[in-house]
């Protein structure tokens, strides 16, 4: 069965005060001693308890309302991914509502405190990068709010998620340079804290393991956001590289377009010098000369499976659904920077 939410006499309840102290003590009422006002915070704080009236209109109606955290919708996977969202929740009849965390947990805490109050019935998430803890979320989960996370999850509990296979698709990528010639292949790696880009990192490794190619610490350039500058100064640490490389995998388009332009304002020729992959499979990728290698993360789909997930169990009040993963299905999508076969 679904959780209520938590109200004022519950919490009355658990502390054995009467309700009059507990709204007090919460209002910080100077005839609370504070020793009472710090017992009730923080009881209310494990609880998850909203002191406010909207927790019990919440309780009489449904909103068909639901809440989307998502880290930048500047980014072409996420906006991807929230069209996919509101194009299967319209059909079904529910309204969604899009928050903006811009890969601050600060900002995330926020949010999640703001959906606590917002009457929505469901939440679908990506954690920021700067997420390590998502105790934040849980408060949502112990009030009976369902929740989907999307491509960045958190470990440190249950929860349903919508992933890819990280490191697979990283793997295949870094096989088919392998596969095509490539002997000395770097890669530009997102934040290790994040477990997508960790994912990728392993998938690289595991690839060159497979196939006898020796790993060097110095093929690996760590960017913070991944952004297009990032790249840019990854990609100049690559041209001072001892011997020089054949191949470069990058965790995203916009570091692969960045070594694009790069190499070739250095006079390499590609991908007959050097043949590059990027992830995500964003429009640029397309447009940029030559057309850029990547993996297709299929985020409409990853939306739509999300959307699908999250309405089943606002709907499905009977079945509490609490650690359901599914995984979509990537594509390497091979176009120019990598068609060049080299003589093995």
């Amino acid at each position: 069965m679904k959780k209520s939410r938590i109200t004022l006499k519950d919490l009355a309840k658990e502390l054995n005060l009467a309700p009059s102290t507990i709204s007090r003590a919460l209002g910080d009422h100077p005839a609370i001693s504070e020793a009472t006002k710090t017992r009730v915070k923080e009881k209310a704080e494990e609880l998850a308890f909203i002191p406010n009236s909207i927790a019990s209109s919440f309780r009489r109606k449904k909103t068909r309302s639901i809440g989307v955290v998502v880290p930048r919708i500047d980014v072409h996977f996420h906006s991807l991914v929230i069209s996919g969202i509101e194009e299967y929740a319209y059909k079904k009849g529910y309204n969604v509502t899009i928050f903006q965390s811009k890969d601050s947990l600060t900002r995330e805490k926020e949010i999640t405190k703001i959906l606590q109050n917002n009457m929505v019935e469901g939440v679908i998430a990506c954690l920021a990068i700067e997420t390590k803890r998502s105790d934040h979320f849980k408060n949502l989960k112990k009030i009976g709010i369902p929740l989907v996370f999307y491509d960045r999850v958190p470990s440190d509990f249950e929860s349903n998620k919508i992933v890819i296979n990280d490191f697979g698709a990283a793997f295949q990528a870094t096989e088919h340079l392998i596969n095509i010639g490539c002997k000395n292949i770097g890669h530009i790696a997102g934040p290790q804290t994040t477990g997508i880009f960790k994912a990728r990192l392993e998938g690289y490794k595991a690839a060159l393991k497979k196939n006898g190619l020796p790993f060097h610490s110095g093929l690996i350039k760590y960017a913070n956001n991944l952004s297009y500058e990032e790249g840019v100064s990854c990609a100049k640490d690559f041209l001072k590289y001892k011997e020089p490389l054949d191949g470069i995998f990058c965790a995203n388009d916009y570091t692969a377009i960045s070594v694009i332009q790069v190499f070739q304002k250095a006079d390499y020729k590609i991908p007959d010098d050097l043949s590059i992959i990027g992830f995500s499979n964003y429009p640029i990728s397309r447009i940029i000369e030559p057309n850029l290698t990547t993996i297709n993360d299929r985020a409409f789909e990853m939306g739509q499976a999300a959307a699908k997930l999250i309405i089943r169990q606002i709907e499905d009040e009977e079945v509490l659904i609490d650690s359901e993963t599914q995984s979509i299905k990537t594509e390497l999508i091979i176009r120019e920077s990598s068609m060049k076969k080299r003589a093995v």
